[in-house]
């Protein structure tokens, strides 16, 4: 069961990340319904797979070019938004964005999985 949380989690951020370099943003949310759609799982650990792939690949991208350019940009940024010029606020919002959209699709995908019915008691 671990490896197969860490197998999705892994694959989800992998195709996220290729689908971000060519398609839109948002693709972010196909590709975790693809691999949730093809590694049925239960829906929370789904959707906490889903969730921990995009925050970690979103927020590692954010954090990775916040220190880049010596967080010149995410500051500024950072004050149009209610965030107290921090950068570092700004970087965890970033990946907190991806990892509600990756951890939707997942999510999805994992309802739309048809499951056998439990037996009823008595």
């Amino acid at each position: 069961m671990i490896a197969k949380f860490i197998v999705t989690t892994v694959l989800i951020a992998l195709l996220s990340f290729i689908s971000g370099l060519f398609l839109p943003w948002w693709t972010i949310a196909a590709a975790a319904f693809i691999v949730s759609a093809l590694i049925p799982q239960q829906p929370l650990v789904a959707f906490l797979a889903g969730f921990l792939a995009l925050f970690l690949l979103w927020g590692g991208m954010a954090l990775v070019i916040d220190l880049a350019n010596g967080s010149i940009l995410s500051t500024r940024v950072a004050g149009i938004l209610p965030l107290h010029d921090s950068s570092w606020a700004l970087v965890l919002v970033t990946g907190l964005v991806g990892a509600l959209v990756g951890g939707g699709g997942s999510l999805t995908a994992s309802y739309l999985q048809k499951r056998k019915p439990r037996a009823k008691m008595k």
